[in-house]
Parts: C-alpha cells; structure tokens; sequence
C-alpha cells in the first residue's frame, strides 16, 4: 500500500457543522481520492474514498438509508 501525501490537502466542514467539534473534514482535492478525518483529531487516522463510493455515501444520507427507524 502507497501512502497517501496529504501535505496539500485542502479540507473542509460542512455548512451545516454548527462548530462544536462534532463534524468530519472531507478533502476533494486529491487526484482519484477522496479523505475523511475527524475535525477533533486532525493529526489522526484520514478514511479514503473513490469519488463514485462517496458520492454514493453522501446520496444515501441524504435518502434517508441511514436514518434510525422510526419506533
């Protein structure tokens, strides 16, 4: 496995994140890549994805699959 050089890497929060700490960084800079960390551990583990597998994320939250079911 080849590391990943994140030296330029241009993250950034949702609109939504409302500031408290609570949110991911997503990176779409990156040739063929696209990198998740968490906004509290910024010198921690970075998730990668292909563009086409977090496009199919994001569309499903915004589906609806991932919501808790209704009790």
């Amino acid at each position: 496995m080849t590391d990943l050089d994140l030296s330029n890497t241009e993250w950034r929060t949702s609109t939504r994140s409302q500031g408290n700490g609570q949110c991911v960084e997503v990176a779409t800079n990156l040739p063929e890549v696209v990198a998740v960390r968490d906004s509290k551990d910024r010198t921690g583990p970075v998730l990668t994805f292909t563009p086409s597998g977090w496009k199919a994320f994001t569309s499903g939250i915004q589906r609806g699959e991932f919501d808790p079911p209704s009790v």
